[in-house]
């Protein structure tokens, strides 16, 4: 079911934005990003994110990304923003004029970390699917919007019911670039339930 972008609403709304019932485009600001604790020491909360909020425990939500990005940590992508401490996102984030990063970060009661792979500078879209089985949560990725691979499977203490999930769009840097998200559809969880080995007896 295509996504309704009336659905949609705004923490933080950016300057320049244009939302139709096509898709979603967010010209990013300077000096936004999401970051907690880990490593870096410093902790950003400032980036414009766009959701809508459901109780459903099991569903999907895919979009396709396209990116003008070009200076270090220009991003954008999926995310699930409970509050200030515990969110998850995932993106391409641009490095350098050779490679970008595809990952995700999960942020749990405070602390980020993140997990990447190497993907080529070119690369200029990416489509993301989020999916929801109760306070799991998985994340994928595909080059074609059909054939999807997993990024990460996580455990969210704080998304026991209503969640709120969506886009976001920043640049940590002196940088402003041009985010458009389209094709935004919601599904039944095509995350599937786990057949292999049965849970612990104390489970």
């Amino acid at each position: 079911m295509k996504l309704n972008t009336n659905l949609l609403q705004w923490t933080r709304t950016p300057e320049n934005y244009t939302i139709t019932e096509d898709g979603v485009e967010i010209i990013t600001q300077p000096h936004t990003d999401l970051w907690q604790r880990t490593y870096y020491h410093f902790r950003n909360d400032n980036a414009p994110v766009l959701q809508m909020s459901t109780d459903e425990k099991y569903f999907s939500f895919a979009v396709k990304t396209s990116f003008e990005s070009k200076q270090r940590y220009d991003q954008c992508g999926v995310i699930m923003y409970l509050d200030s401490e515990n969110w998850l996102k995932a993106s391409v984030e641009y490095e350098n004029e050779v490679i970008q990063r595809l990952g995700s970060v999960v942020t749990n009661n405070g602390y980020s970390d993140w997990a990447t792979t190497d993907v080529d500078a070119s690369i200029k879209t990416m489509w993301f699917r989020f999916s929801r089985r109760e306070s799991d949560f998985c994340i994928e990725n595909s080059y074609d919007g059909v054939h999807y691979k997993q990024m990460r499977i996580c455990h969210m203490f704080q998304a026991a019911g209503t969640i709120p999930f969506g886009i976001y769009a920043c640049s940590p840097e002196e940088s402003s670039f041009k985010a458009t998200f389209t094709k935004m559809e919601l599904t039944d969880c095509k995350w599937l339930a786990h057949d292999g080995q049965a849970p612990d007896k104390d489970c």
